[in-house]
């Protein structure tokens, strides 16, 4: 079984500009992709960070609209860094499944991500 089949989460392509953060620095970053569960970011400037710290992300959908969550690194390859959601309050999640679920394309794949997000916790 490949790790893509493997996943419990569907990941969908977006790219958009955000902020991550921690208690010391900003760093602009890029987001590549996103799941209920996770999101790959790539790093604009040259980063090093750590395993388990907590970080925050977070990007606007609109003028009125920002996503903010709090994060874990999962692993790091050249500039791209993935990270695991450690928490995120209810807007944001609100916004992110909406997200997710238009991207997908289908609302019964969302359900099943949703599923297996609830099993986890």
């Amino acid at each position: 079984m490949t790790s893509i089949e493997k996943r419990n989460y569907h990941r969908i392509f977006y790219k958009a500009d955000a902020i991550l953060a921690d208690n010391n620095k900003i760093s602009p970053c890029e987001i590549v992709d996103l799941s209920l569960k996770g999101c790959l970011l790539r790093m604009q400037l040259p980063w090093e960070g750590e395993m388990d710290k907590p970080y925050r992300l977070i990007w606007s959908l609109t003028d009125e609209v920002k996503i903010n969550m709090t994060l874990t690194i999962s692993h790091a390859h050249d500039d791209c860094v993935g990270f695991k959601i450690d928490h995120i309050d209810i807007d944001s999640i609100s916004e992110l499944r909406r997200l997710v679920e238009l991207n997908l394309g289908d609302s019964s794949i969302l359900e099943r991500d949703l599923e297996a997000l609830s099993k986890a916790m």
